[in-house]
């Protein structure tokens, strides 16, 4: 309202200053040169053209004020007496802007990346207790972000952030959200062994030939000054340190301590000045230091800013979706390779289940776990995504109406239409990135998958829901995310305990629907301590380490 009033003024301010002159010289006022006969008629004009000029040139300025005054979020938007987050905050301004200026300096609260505000519930007598009860959101209990380093970790960064004799290089793979835990990892890794970060390189995926680098889809220079106070970070190896020949350390151990790091390579980097690692995922610890697990989730949640032209094409897509009113993001993991990892039947029929055996056989070290176990095993396990059919009947026994908005993310599914259309049927009002896009939006991000899933990563946060039908890195990054923004719900499906209730048909629909709610009552996304059981990921439980209570 203060840069309104500051415009008003500059607006009504730099008017020509002769027009005021000229006012002053045809006002009744003002000593008139004609002859007295001509005065009477004379002063009425003037009166009347002076008149009108005052009421258009304070026309001009209401109007100026009303545009600029709109122009913003409106005060209404807010509770006088409810207390209003940085978080909140910014969630509000990216509706209308997509990033900070460059130039302005990095600090936490203006860094995250946030989601477009939850919608809430309408007050509707046409809604159901069940549908109202599926869309509200879960109680936050008043827990905030808060990463408060200790002075040791801020003394130590002094010398840390400035380092120039040891580097670390690391590669890492696999999918956006395996990636990004790895840089997190990376940065963590380079904390521990006191070391400058060079950019991490990403690795061509064997399946999908993703040919990305780190600045095409992450803001480097975001990255760098977020992470400045913390680290060191280059965007390449100084020519002091090139080498024609330098061993990559590949066959690290899983959830190894920072201890065992400092061992193992300490040495090795103050000797050489350089240390190369590869296949990061899972090898450190999911246990550190209070310190090390803030590090986390400033990595996640505020370094790992995507790029601008992705941020703002995502953006765009979510606004499309959010400004229809709520919706439910859901991400359905029935592509091919999902199939070829998960060694599950895709319940599409013998042909199609024929191609991903062969794809499997031919590809061995795709199958990702549990190698021993049958497809029937490994589905009562929890182990295979739902089906499309699966999530739609599990939706609808949550209270989700049949009309109720739903974003797919995800890549092509395998069988096309025919694995989608039992969703259809119960769910038509569906929407993709694909069919939200305007011409050429999505053009210069073809056949690069983890441009496409940094898309539909953003779009999901801005969800009012978020339904993961497998869990996998993008369900875990959602839930952390999700809740570290304020716990916007995020529903986790209890597959082994859902799926003999799933295959039985004589369930009828009310008690499949209450069944369901009891056996999620507890999984909708509300704060979840990460303490309660042990090897809990920070970044998919931030409480306690990242968020506190005032």
């Amino acid at each position: 309202m203060a840069k309104a009033v500051r415009n008003l003024k500059n607006t009504c301010i730099t008017l020509n200053s002769s027009f005021f002159v000229q006012l002053l010289s045809v006002s009744p006022f003002s000593t008139p040169k004609k002859s007295s006969r001509n005065r009477a008629p004379s002063l009425a004009l003037l009166s009347l053209l002076s008149l009108f000029i005052l009421i258009s040139f304070l026309g001009i300025c209401l109007a100026t004020f009303y545009t600029i005054s709109h122009s913003v979020i409106p005060c209404s938007t807010f509770s006088p007496s409810s207390p209003i987050s940085p978080l909140l905050l910014a969630s509000l301004s990216s509706i209308l802007n997509d990033y900070p200026k460059h130039d302005e300096p990095p600090t936490l609260s203006r860094s995250a990346m946030v989601p477009l505000p939850a919608h809430g519930i309408a007050e509707n007598p046409n809604i159901s207790a069940t549908e109202k009860g599926f869309w509200k959101q879960p109680d936050g209990q008043g827990y905030r972000p808060c990463l408060d380093f200790s002075l040791e970790y801020r003394k130590a960064s002094v010398k840390i952030s400035k380092e120039r004799m040891k580097f670390l290089v690391v590669v890492v793979s696999g999918g956006l959200n395996q990636q990004r835990n790895q840089i997190v990892d990376a940065v963590v890794i380079a904390r521990i062994l006191e070391a400058a970060l060079v950019v991490p390189v990403l690795q061509v995926n064997r399946i999908w030939g993703d040919e990305s680098e780190f600045s095409d889809i992450f803001d480097l220079d975001h990255f760098k000054k977020t992470l400045q106070a913390d680290i060191r970070i280059v965007s390449s190896l100084p020519s002091t340190h090139l080498v024609t020949k330098q061993s990559i350390e590949n066959q690290i151990p899983f959830h190894v301590s920072p201890l065992w790091i400092r061992a193992r390579f300490l040495d090795q980097l103050s000797e050489e000045g350089l240390l190369i690692m590869k296949g990061l995922d899972s090898r450190l610890s999911k246990n550190l230091s209070p310190d090390l697990q803030k590090l986390r989730c400033k990595v996640a949640f505020h370094a790992l800013r995507f790029a601008t032209p992705i941020q703002q094409v995502g953006n765009q897509i979510a606004r499309r979706m959010w400004i229809e009113g709520p919706y439910i993001a859901l991400h359905l993991r029935i592509e091919k390779d999902v199939w070829v990892r998960t060694g599950c039947s895709t319940g599409l029929g013998s042909e199609y289940d024929t191609i991903i055996a062969k794809e499997r056989d031919s590809n061995p070290d795709f199958l990702t776990d549990k190698l021993n176990m049958t497809n029937a095993a490994r589905r009562l396990a929890g182990l295979c995504p739902l089906s499309a059919r699966e999530v739609a009947k599990f939706i609808k026994g949550l209270g989700a109406p049949s009309n109720a908005r739903i974003y797919i993310a995800g890549g092509e599914p395998f069988g096309g239409k025919q694995a989608l259309q039992p969703f259809i049927n119960e769910f038509p009002n569906i929407a993709t990135k694909e069919t939200l896009a305007r011409d050429g939006e999505l053009t210069p991000f073809l056949n690069r998958p983890s441009i496409l899933a940094a898309i539909d990563y953003i779009v999901s946060l801005s969800s009012d829901v978020f339904v993961p039908s497998h869990g996998g890195n993008m369900g875990r990054a959602m839930q952390g995310h999700r809740a570290y923004v304020g716990h916007r719900k995020y529903i986790k499906p209890n597959k082994r305990m859902m799926l003999p209730l799933l295959e039985d048909e004589s369930v009828s629909e009310e008690d499949f629907k209450s069944s369901m709610q009891k056996l999620h009552k507890h999984s909708m996304g509300k704060p979840e301590s990460r303490n309660n059981k042990f090897d809990r990921d920070v970044l998919a439980y931030p409480v306690p380490d990242c968020m506190c209570r005032p």
